[in-house]
C-alpha cells in the first residue's frame, strides 16, 4: 500500500474527518507474540503456551495479547501516512481503546487510520486518530483506539 504523503501541517489539518488510508497486513506469529512476552513479562498461557491453548482455550490456539495488537499501531501508522515539513513527533496517550476480537497466532492484521481533530498547542499541534485494527478475514476489528499524538 503507498503511503500518504501530506504536504504540511496545513493540508494535516485540512483532513479532519478523513481517512487516511490502510497499512499493509502483517502476520502475528507466536514468535512475535513470544518477543512482546518477553519484553513485559506478561507469559500467561493463552498467549505463550500452544499445547495448552489447543487445549484450553475457547479459541484453540494461541492469541495475541490486546496490548501486542495495540503496539503495533505506531509502525503499521508510518506505512500510512507521512507529514513533511513536521520536525518530529511523539504519542502523546490514548483516550479509549478496545479489545473486540481476539488476535489468533497465524491471523493478519492492518490498520486503517481516520483523522479525527487537530488541536494547536504551544509549539505544535496534537492530533487525535481513530485507528482501527482489522482481522484478515473478519468483520470485527481486533482493537479500536483513539490515539492522540503530538
Amino acid at each position: 500500500m503507498a503511503k500518504r504523503i501530506i504536504r504540511g501541517i496545513d493540508e494535516f489539518k485540512s483532513l479532519v474527518g478523513e481517512t487516511l488510508g490502510t497499512s499493509d497486513w502483517i502476520e502475528v506469529t507466536q514468535e512475535r507474540i513470544d518477543a512482546f512476552a518477553a519484553g513485559t513479562g506478561d507469559h500467561q498461557w493463552i498467549h505463550c503456551d500452544p499445547e495448552r491453548a489447543v487445549r484450553e482455550s475457547p479459541y484453540g490456539v494461541p492469541i495475541a495479547h490486546g496490548f501486542l495488537t495495540l503496539s503495533l499501531g505506531p509502525a503499521l501508522a508510518q506505512q500510512v501516512f507521512a507529514i513533511e515539513g513536521v520536525r518530529m513527533a511523539i504519542n502523546y496517550g490514548v483516550n479509549r481503546v478496545r479489545f473486540p476480537n481476539a488476535v489468533k497466532v497465524g491471523a493478519r492484521v492492518r490498520i486503517s487510520v481516520d483523522l479525527v481533530g487537530t488541536k494547536d498547542f504551544d509549539g505544535g499541534v496534537q492530533a487525535t486518530f481513530q485507528q482501527s485494527f482489522e482481522i484478515d478475514g473478519q468483520e470485527q476489528p481486533a482493537c479500536v483506539a483513539e490515539t492522540v499524538a503530538r
